[in-house]
């Protein structure tokens, strides 16, 4: 936001297309930013992009929509940061499936304190695979964490310790199931090895070694050079995000959810990590059902816990330029 122009007098392209860059610093499964904006002169439109998908992990495209809503709710709350209030629109035109959303309908409205914080958070956001400290989290952390999914239209499930022992089970089996998977492996060199892309996952947010936890993380087929230290999962919490439906509409809705638990963890000093490869198995993802008695749809997978504060935070993963993602060709001659 310029410091010379208050936000209330800018025009509304400005806003649009600062919301949409500050979307830029949304999750996505292995960093892919799976999104595309395009800024008109009065609304804002998220299109995926099919050719960051992953096309042996996620055929039927469940992370690709989650990452592209997450990057939906972190352009909502930029937007409310700057005083403006949005129509969504999801999934809008039928015959144009990529496609995935449209803020329309935009009224001026007071900055919102709570947004401008959770801007500042999408700053600092991570993920850190190592272990987490003996802290447990605050049960009153957890019920904000869970509140701020349920207010996106997604639930999260907290596990207790019987399902954790389901769950790293099922996860064990999971990799197993992708290491035996060319394409797969041959998918996770590829983002692994995507040195001044803009995307991916370089070698400084990897574990060096695979970290001794109850829930096995993702085997990345190669180490990184993030030193691990000691410490396990003992304090940590393992959630399920999921929903009533699996369909398109539901998946961007849970990666809303995400983004907003996410941001609302970060706020409470939570560490958050995804675990999506026992989601990306027909079969294990089956197990996750059973976990929720059959009453929903498993999402993904995250532990939740308090991060060593003996180690330092591990970098942030690279970002695409702005020009890649933001289309601003449509307002290029307005005033700016």
């Amino acid at each position: 936001m310029s410091h010379e122009t208050p936000a209330t007098d800018r025009p509304l392209t400005t806003a649009l297309a600062e919301a949409a860059a500050t979307a830029g610093y949304a999750p996505s499964v292995h960093n892919t930013q799976p999104w595309r904006w395009r800024v008109l002169p009065d609304a804002l439109e998220l299109r995926v992009v099919r050719d960051r998908q992953l096309t042996a992990a996620d055929p039927e495209g469940r992370l690709l929509a989650l990452s592209c809503g997450a990057a939906l709710h972190h352009a909502r709350v930029a937007l409310a940061a700057e005083g403006w209030t949005a129509v969504v629109e999801r999934l809008p035109d039928p015959a144009h499936p990529e496609l995935l959303a449209r803020l329309t309908g935009l009224t001026r409205a007071g900055a919102a304190p709570d947004a401008m914080r959770l801007v500042q958070c999408m700053q600092v956001r991570h993920t850190d695979r190592r272990p987490v400290s003996d802290e447990q989290v605050p049960a009153d952390a957890i019920g904000e964490i869970t509140r701020a999914a349920s207010a996106e239209g997604a639930q999260l499930q907290i596990l207790d310790s019987d399902q954790v022992m389901e769950l790293a089970a099922a996860a064990s089996h999971a990799g197993v199931v992708e290491a035996e998977d060319p394409q797969t492996r041959d998918e996770l060199q590829y983002w692994t090895n995507r040195a001044g892309s803009g995307t991916g996952l370089p070698p400084e947010v990897l574990p060096q070694d695979q970290p001794q936890t109850t829930v096995p993380g993702r085997d990345f087929g190669r180490t990184g050079s993030l030193p691990v230290g000691p410490g396990h999962d003992k304090a940590a919490g393992y959630a399920l995000l999921f929903g009533d439906e699996d369909e398109p509409q539901s998946w961007l809705r849970a990666g809303e959810a995400l983004s907003a638990l996410w941001l609302t963890a970060t706020r409470r000093g939570v560490s958050v990590v995804p675990l999506s490869g026992v989601v990306e198995v027909p079969g294990t993802r089956q197990t996750l059902r059973q976990l929720l008695s059959g009453l929903g749809f498993p999402y993904l997978v995250l532990r939740l816990g308090i991060a060593d504060p003996a180690q330092a935070g591990p970098p942030r993963t690279p970002r695409l330029p702005t020009e890649q993602v933001v289309d601003t060709s449509a307002v290029r001659d307005q005033p700016a």
